[in-house]
């Protein structure tokens, strides 16, 4: 075999062996890549709004304030009793929040849950704080709701004292289509 011969098989050679490498590392990341529910739960952010609003699951977000504090009073400027280990602050977030159409409110109320998220991808859950001015949650019987009608409630979340300069704002998901929203303030 001459020189050009062999020349030219050892550039088809490296050509199929480029592409066979290029194909099985496609077939196995693929997966990994594409699958929408995985990345979901693995805490994919898909948008971010400064404050708001913005409509997800039928319910209208908008942050007015995210705020710390030491502690949380009541009505009466009294302490509002939570159970923090030592060193937690309180992160307090006013937000506006409106039903809109289709949503079902039941008992005047529905569930509007929104996590407290850091830089790194922590997430935190609000706490109930009983005694607190605003409702600290969306089903409160003293204050019910009214489709398309805005109303103010605070969520209240126990984060520690090192975590408070990582975060960065509220999520509030849709959990059927896999959409998570990021409301920074």
């Amino acid at each position: 075999m001459n020189l050009a011969g062999r020349a030219s098989r050892l550039v088809v050679q490296a050509s199929l062996l480029v592409g066979l490498l290029s194909l099985g590392s496609f077939t196995l990341l693929h997966p990994y890549l594409s699958d929408d529910e995985q990345l979901y739960r693995q805490g994919r952010v898909d948008e971010v709004v400064s404050q708001g609003p913005v409509t997800v699951q039928s319910i209208e977000w908008k942050l007015d304030s995210l705020k710390a504090y030491t502690s949380i009073l009541n009505e009466d400027g009294e302490a509002i009793e939570l159970d923090a280990p030592a060193g937690s602050v309180f992160m307090l977030a006013t937000l506006t929040v409106t039903p809109r159409k289709g949503l079902m409110l039941k008992d005047q109320g529905f569930s509007c849950d929104a996590l407290l998220r850091d830089s790194k991808g922590n997430t935190w859950d609000d706490t109930l704080a009983t005694g607190y001015p605003l409702p600290t949650f969306c089903g409160d019987d003293d204050h019910p709701f009214t489709m398309d009608k805005p109303a103010k409630i605070a969520k209240v979340y126990i984060v520690p004292k090192s975590a408070v300069p990582n975060l960065v704002g509220l999520t509030v998901e849709d959990f059927y289509i896999h959409r998570r929203v990021l409301i920074t303030p």
